[in-house]
C-alpha cells in the first residue's frame, strides 16, 4: 500500500453519485437482504435469483465517470504531485488558525496558496464554483459536519474547526482534511477529534486489493462506537483523479452496501465525519451547510489514498 502524499477529507452533496450515502439505493444493488415475502406482499410474481459477478471491460476502453479507474503510472505520479500541493496549502491554513481570525480570512490563504502552487504551472482551488460552491475550501465549525462555507464568523477560544481542502493540478485533484483546535479545547471535543482520527488510521490500516469497500465502515463505527460517538451516514468517501469526485463510494458506517473491492492502482479517499451525539444530520438553507441535528461537535479527517 501507498499513501499518497498528505496529511490526515470531504464530500460535496450536490454530486449526489458519489457522495450522498449508498445506503438509501443498496436492495439494488444485492439480492440477499429480500425475502420471498416481501415480494408476495407487493403482489409481485417474479422472484430475484442470484446474480453473477461483474463483467469485466478490457482495459483500453475508455470509460465513464461512474467506472472505477486503475490509475497509470503517469497519472499516478500526477497524482502525488497534487496531493503533496494540497498538503502544502493545508498546512499554511493550519498556520493561521486561531481566536479571532475568520474562516473567510482562512479560506483566502488557502486560495493564494493554491493559486502559487506549482513549478511549471498553477494549481486550481477546486471547491471554487464547483455546483457553485463560492469557496475556495471548506471550512467546518463545531456542530458543522462538512461543507462548510467560510464566512465573516470569527474564530474563538474553544472552538473546533475542520479545513478541507482539494488542488486541481495537472489534470488531477488532491483532496485532504484535517480538524483543529482553536485555543482551549474541552476535554470532551479532545476525545471526539481524537476519535475521528483514530477512526481513519484504522481504516486505512486495512486497505489493500481485495478488500471489499464495505469493510472501511465497519472498523470506523466499531472504533467509534466503542469511544461513545456516532458516525455520519449521510456522506460518504469517494474515487477521485481526473474527476473531483467518482466510483467507488466509501460509506464511513456499519452494516452499508457499498459495492466492489479494492483493486491495484486505484485512487479514493476515505473521510470519516465522527458526531458527540446523533448521528443525524439537517442541511442548512444554503444547500451547502450539514450540521448535526442535536447542536453537538462534529469532527472530521480525509486523505487520499492509492495503494498497489
Amino acid at each position: 500500500m501507498l499513501l499518497v502524499y498528505n496529511s490526515t477529507q470531504d464530500c460535496f452533496k450536490a454530486s449526489w453519485s458519489a457522495h450522498k450515502s449508498v445506503h438509501s439505493r443498496s436492495n439494488l444493488l444485492s439480492n440477499k437482504d429480500s425475502s420471498p415475502a416481501d415480494y408476495v406482499k407487493e403482489g409481485w410474481s417474479l422472484r430475484p435469483l442470484p446474480i453473477s459477478s461483474y463483467r469485466v471491460v478490457p482495459a483500453n476502453i475508455e470509460k465513464p465517470d461512474w467506472a472505477v479507474d486503475i490509475k497509470t503510472p503517469e497519472q499516478i505520479e500526477r497524482m502525488r504531485e497534487t496531493c503533496r500541493i494540497a498538503r502544502e496549502v493545508l498546512d499554511a491554513a493550519a498556520r493561521v488558525i486561531r481566536p479571532g481570525i475568520t474562516t473567510d480570512e482562512i479560506d483566502e490563504v488557502v486560495h493564494q496558496a493554491t493559486i502559487a502552487a506549482g513549478k511549471f504551472s498553477w494549481g486550481y482551488p477546486s471547491p471554487l464554483n464547483y455546483h457553485f460552491f463560492p469557496k475556495s475550501c471548506c471550512t467546518s465549525v463545531n456542530e458543522v459536519i462538512c461543507h462548510g462555507i467560510p464566512d465573516a464568523r470569527k474564530l474563538e477560544d474553544g472552538d473546533i474547526v475542520n479545513v478541507d481542502i482539494t488542488v486541481y493540478y495537472k489534470g488531477v485533484h488532491g483532496d485532504l482534511n484535517e480538524t483543529f483546535f482553536v485555543g482551549k479545547v474541552d476535554e470532551e471535543s479532545q476525545q471526539l477529534v481524537k476519535c475521528t482520527y483514530e477512526c481513519l488510521e484504522k481504516s486505512i490500516a486495512i486497505v489493500k486489493p481485495g478488500v471489499r469497500f464495505r469493510e472501511v465502515g465497519e472498523v470506523i463505527n466499531r472504533h467509534a462506537s466503542m469511544s461513545g460517538f456516532s458516525v455520519v451516514k449521510s456522506y460518504c468517501g469517494h474515487g477521485i483523479g481526473d474527476l473531483f469526485h467518482c466510483a467507488p463510494n466509501i460509506p464511513h458506517y456499519a452494516r452499508n452496501k457499498a459495492v466492489g473491492v479494492m483493486k491495484a492502482g486505484q485512487t479514493f479517499t476515505i473521510e470519516p465525519m465522527i458526531n458527540a451525539g446523533s448521528w443525524r444530520d439537517r442541511l442548512w438553507p444554503d444547500g451547502w451547510t450539514a450540521v448535526t441535528v442535536d447542536g453537538k461537535r462534529s469532527a472530521q479527517f480525509e486523505h487520499t489514498l492509492l495503494f498497489y
